[in-house]
């Protein structure tokens, strides 16, 4: 038992380590993806849009960087900006979400990316203290088992 203890705490371990040592390339591939979905995006439902949407609806954000990220796509040129940028939905029509200058008024002008990894690296504080604290369960529960076993070793039980 404590052997299986030790392999789950080591490869738990090696995880933190490499996040941690990886964080700005994740961070790298983060935005690169989410350009890539932005330059891809379109109207069916496929999961790469819906997770743009959510993202731009859930933040209050619009783009990588801010949304005049989304004049370079394709999908700008035939509808404009989508709809899930939008502060008010009732009061974002299709005419102003073509036009830069009118959409600047009516959508989020945040990008996504900063407001994503702002919010990721909050949390990471609250992760990083749960493992911790998972880790130490583990400790003890090692222990435990290794004095456990020592104290079955010593002491020779007569079996019946």
């Amino acid at each position: 038992y404590a052997m299986l203890l030790s392999l789950i705490f080591l490869i738990v371990l090696v995880a933190a380590i490499v996040g941690f040592v990886f964080r700005h390339e994740i961070k790298t591939n983060f935005e690169s993806n989410l350009n890539l979905a932005l330059e891809n995006y379109n109207v069916t439902a496929d999961g790469h849009s819906e997770a743009v949407d959510t993202i731009q609806r859930t933040l209050h954000c619009c783009g990588v960087q801010n949304y005049s990220d989304w004049e370079r796509t394709e999908y700008f040129s035939q509808r404009g900006i989508p709809r899930s940028c939008c502060k008010n939905q009732n009061d974002c029509s299709e005419e102003d979400l073509k036009d830069p200058n009118k959409a600047k008024l009516k959508v989020f002008v945040d990008g996504c990316f900063f407001l994503v990894t702002s919010t990721m690296e909050s949390k990471m504080s609250v992760v990083a203290g749960i493992s911790f604290g998972i880790a130490c369960f583990q400790l003890i529960g090692i222990i435990l088992s290794c004095c456990l076993s020592r104290y079955i070793t010593n002491n020779q039980y007569e079996m019946v």
